[in-house]
């Protein structure tokens, strides 16, 4: 799927944040189980998003906030929301989803959300029509919870109609 750009200030809070920046900068040593507990911690939240992705392997670094992730996704969309899940935390900048995809489809489109935007106002954009904001929250889903829960920052999939 190749590499994504996110913002490093948004996103779900999942491990250290600026604490964990002091305490690399006080003990350089410390940043591979720095590393290994972030690693650890985007797994298990793209493994609580129930994707049906398998042999999941993430590796973070700090230094330079990137996300690697391998493994199998079933779908495309599963791959995508994965993608999603790696980079829509806070802290990480960069997305390089190696994943392998067991049924192709073409890409989604994406969009970074910012200040004002709705789901129907990025329906609008994208599809002509702000009434299609329910494709958009459901390409999203379980990422996000409620159609009007968007943050400035969140990069959102926007599938083919």
């Amino acid at each position: 799927m190749g590499f994504f750009s996110f913002i490093k200030e948004a996103g779900e809070k999942l491990f250290g944040g600026k604490e964990a920046e002091a305490a690399v900068q006080d003990n350089p040593a410390a940043m591979e189980e720095l590393n290994a507990r972030a690693a650890t911690a985007i797994e298990a939240y793209i493994a609580s998003q129930n994707l049906g992705v398998e042999a999941v392997q993430v590796t973070f670094d700090g230094t330079q906030g990137k996300v690697t992730v391998r493994g199998q996704a079933p779908t495309q969309e599963a791959l995508e929301k994965v993608t999603l899940c790696c980079g829509n935390v806070a802290n990480v900048k960069d997305v390089d989803n190696l994943m392998a995809v067991v049924a192709p489809a073409p890409e989604a489109q994406y969009h970074d959300v910012v200040r004002g935007d709705t789901l129907s106002a990025i329906a609008k954009k994208f599809y002509g029509d702000a009434n299609k904001y329910p494709k958009i929250f459901e390409a999203n889903k379980p990422m996000l919870t409620h159609p009007d829960k968007i943050y400035p920052g969140q990069k959102l999939r926007i599938p083919p109609l």
